[in-house]
């Protein structure tokens, strides 16, 4: 049940600004579990850009052998994408980085060569959904180290950080992590538990900025949702905050 807060809610779509900046999709046809074809592609950036969306900094996962993805692979992804794809002035919107998942492969690729950022040194990081790297504070404060800035991917959806007292979470921004909530978790597309996780965030002032997340067609329907959350108010300025990643 996901009408867990009772008060009238705004339909997701009208709290996005006006040329706002995602920095978190799935866009390049092929690459991940996002779109599929550059006909998908060319639809869900349509679809994003008739509520709001201007610019897109689109992150496909690289994530050991499952999507062994690479920083030339995905910049030569995205320039044949940009030659192709039939979305009008795309050029000088649309522009790749990539969505890290911190395993054991991670800190030698940081090591090595330099990583896909969404700005500076701004780098995008995700977990495990079942459980987070052994070592993962270890894995945080080498990557600064580095000189990046570790941005992680929906917090919410971490099942095994979920406490009322939000404990882990804190821990994770004591130690540098800046937070990028899902705005689909907003309208309960991934459960009653992570819409609460989500509203205690927002409330709590620990959320930085916000992404679609986008991958395919079910995941633009729901951004036509009502939001579930009692917090919502705490989204506006949430959103303004991806200004900072204008390009």
């Amino acid at each position: 049940m996901l009408h867990f807060f009772k008060q009238k809610k705004p339909y997701l779509r009208d709290l996005i600004p006006d040329n706002f900046i995602d920095i978190h999709s799935h866009l390049l046809p092929g690459i991940d579990d996002g779109a599929s074809t550059i006909e998908q592609s060319a639809l869900l950036i349509n679809g994003l850009e008739e509520i709001g969306f201007k610019k897109f900094i689109t992150t496909p996962h690289i994530m050991g052998e499952i999507w062994n993805n690479t920083s030339s692979g995905i910049n030569e992804k995205l320039a044949s994408t940009l030659s192709e794809i039939k979305v009008p002035n795309i050029n000088n919107r649309l522009r790749a980085a990539a969505e890290y998942m911190m395993d054991g492969e991670f800190t030698e690729l940081f090591k090595k060569e330099k990583l896909l950022c969404l700005k500076d040194n701004f780098v995008l990081v995700e977990m495990s959904y079942l459980n987070p790297p052994i070592q993962l504070f270890e894995i945080l404060f080498e990557l600064q180290v580095a000189g990046y800035q570790p941005v992680l991917a929906h917090p919410e959806r971490y099942l095994f950080y979920h406490t009322p007292s939000l404990s882990n979470y804190r821990k994770l921004k004591d130690v540098g992590c800046l937070f990028q909530l899902n705005m689909l978790s907003t309208t309960g597309y991934y459960g009653e538990r992570v819409a609460k996780t989500a509203d205690l965030l927002l409330k709590n002032g620990l959320i930085d900025f916000v992404g679609s997340d986008v991958h395919h067609n079910r995941h633009l329907e729901f951004m036509h949702k009502k939001i579930v959350l009692k917090n919502f108010d705490y989204l506006r300025p949430i959103f303004q905050n991806n200004s900072f990643f204008n390009f």
